[in-house]
């Protein structure tokens, strides 16, 4: 493996009170040392803080702090020096020439974790994890990607995979011994671990919907037709102005998407353009875009004005979007400008007419009234797809491939000791089962 120096700023680009530059590698605090103006870094103690200057010659550039970590106990098991500075893009910069004039190099894109990877620091899940954790926008995001960081899916599968591997040993050793016909594995044994091993997989795959809504946020589109309330929800909810709302019908043209965070959740809101026919061009290209996001949706808020009497043209518009896998609220809004009689009269209709459950919730985002229980409509579909014993969530579509592959693998094992299939060909399986789980 290269054994270069490497250096990078460790801080986002912009300007701050304080940014930081890493470097890694053997000689990180002999280079550190050429450009420090203060104590001797390298006769000082691993894990220590000393103020100094960065010095390019005799020309001081900045006045600093230097962290410096001594390998092994290091991210990236090399030597390591955190060089904070005051925190200017142009401070940033000269502190960088200075360290590659005296022997170091500038970090690849994701160099740093690299190494700590290729130096068995870390398995590549939790390298995915550190992506997953500077990524991270809510409190729920956070949790995952740390228990990832801490190694939850390679503790998981680990110690499965460690029973599966006895197993092929034994396995193995039966062929050594193929003309006696004796068995060292019990068979009866193995399907035992087979049947836990299955039931541990399944359970990761299935966090995977919960782990791509904490991940990615929940798409959810909010429809209806022109007119019923779509722009004031949405600007309701977050509560500005990014919207425009207007009595004249087909106001909202194109998709407008924001975030919204409840309960330490994300969920993608898309305004939508009002759903109807219409000969106005750009109004249709509106329309169509409108049905493209429920289809990637996974809610669906569909909006009827409450002094709404005939539903005709709103069932229309709704029965072609449901899914089986589609969320559906449905909100009477304007609730302030009728009778609550109405409402409980369109609930009644509508669940004669929709073939499929969903939730009715009347509101006035005019006046702010019950937006909350859609809050928490919203904010309940991330929690039931949590499963209790779902301590490690999978948000990564690799992992949830290789799990899916992993299955299947540990299946076809099952089948083969089900059919008594030959020792030969049994071990060939499980090693297929031990290479998908690795």
């Amino acid at each position: 493996m290269n054994k270069d120096t490497i250096c990078a700023l460790a801080t986002a680009n912009g300007i701050g009170a304080l940014g930081i530059i890493r470097l890694s590698g053997d000689e990180a605090v002999s280079i550190a040392q050429k450009s420090f103006k203060g104590k001797n870094l390298e006769k000082q103690k691993s894990h220590t803080v000393h103020y100094g200057y960065i010095v390019d010659g005799e020309e001081v550039i900045d006045e600093i702090m230097v962290s410096v970590f001594l390998a092994p106990k290091t991210f990236t098991t090399e030597n390591v020096v955190e060089i904070s500075f005051h925190g200017s893009l142009f401070i940033g910069k000269r502190i960088l020439e200075v360290l590659i004039k005296n022997g170091a190099r500038m970090a690849k894109a994701g160099e740093f974790t690299m190494r700590a990877f290729m130096n068995g620091r870390i398995d590549l899940s939790q390298a995915e994890a550190i992506a997953d954790m500077i990524a991270s926008e809510n409190e729920a995001s956070r949790k995952v990607a740390i228990n990832q960081l801490k190694g939850g899916i390679t503790n998981e599968i680990s110690i499965l995979r460690t029973d599966l591997l006895n197993f092929v040993s034994l396995i193995e050793l039966e062929l050594d011994f193929a003309e006696e016909d004796v068995e060292f594995a019990d068979r009866t044994a193995l399907i035992g671990l087979l049947k836990r091993i299955e039931e541990k997989l399944r359970s990761l795959i299935e966090s995977f919907q919960y782990g791509n809504a904490v991940k990615n946020g929940v798409a959810v589109a909010i429809l209806g037709k022109p007119n019923a309330g779509k722009s004031t929800l949405l600007n309701a909810l977050l509560k500005e102005e990014r919207a425009i709302v207007s009595n004249i019908a087909g106001t909202t043209r194109d998709t407008i998407e924001e975030l919204l965070h409840i309960k330490g959740n994300t969920f993608r809101l898309i305004d939508t353009a009002g759903l109807r026919e219409t000969t106005d061009e750009i109004e249709k290209i509106g329309v169509k875009k409108a049905i493209e996001k429920v289809e990637q949706a996974e809610i669906l808020i569909y909006l009827i004005d409450s002094a709404t009497t005939d539903f005709r043209e709103d069932m229309l518009m709704i029965k072609p979007l449901l899914r089986e896998d589609l969320k559906l609220i449905i909100c009477a809004t304007k609730i302030d400008e009728v009778i609550p009689a109405q409402h409980e009269k369109m609930e009644a209709l509508l669940r004669q007419e929709i073939a499929k459950e969903f939730d009715f919730i009347k509101i006035s985002a005019l006046e702010n009234q019950n937006l909350q229980d859609l809050k928490n409509e919203l904010s309940s579909y991330v929690e039931e797809l949590k499963t209790e014993e779902n301590n490690v969530v999978i948000t990564n579509q690799r992992h949830f491939q290789a799990l899916q592959k992993s299955l299947e693998s540990v299946q076809k094992v099952e089948d083969a000791v089900h059919i008594k299939i030959s020792t030969e060909l049994l071990a060939y399986e499980l090693r297929n089962a031990l290479e998908y789980l690795g």
